[in-house]
């Protein structure tokens, strides 16, 4: 993770501001180098820093259940499955377009760019 990207979730308050040391060094305690793990591998599987902001309150919220927690993770799953749903209807109008056209039509009469320029 860069430093700018660190010092980004400190303004998010994803992290705290670090101690510093006497020549005025960022010093990152433990924790917060696990904080930062978990923002990555939460980011990597797609949730974006407002649901783990959510994640990581319940983390730290004792109340909290593994079933709150499962909860969300249903629901960036069904994200997830409908984006791919989505790009799988993109992918076959695209298909069909770039099978329509032909190399040596005019660019004017490509079906690609007519497709793009219909109502």
């Amino acid at each position: 993770i860069g430093v700018e990207t660190i010092r980004f979730y400190e303004r998010q308050a994803l992290i705290d501001p670090p101690p510093r040391s006497a020549s005025g060094y960022r010093q990152y305690p433990e924790d917060t180098v696990h904080r930062l793990r978990f923002i990555r591998r939460a980011k990597e599987l797609g949730f974006s820093l407002k649901e783990i902001k959510g994640l990581l309150a319940l983390h730290s919220d004792p109340q909290s259940t593994c079933g709150d927690i499962r909860q969300r993770a249903e629901k960036k799953l069904d994200d997830i499955n409908q984006r791919i749903h989505d790009l799988n209807k993109i992918r076959e109008v695209l298909h069909g377009l770039v099978a329509g056209c032909c190399d040596e039509t005019a660019s004017a009469q490509c079906p690609i760019l007519q497709a793009l320029t219909e109502e």
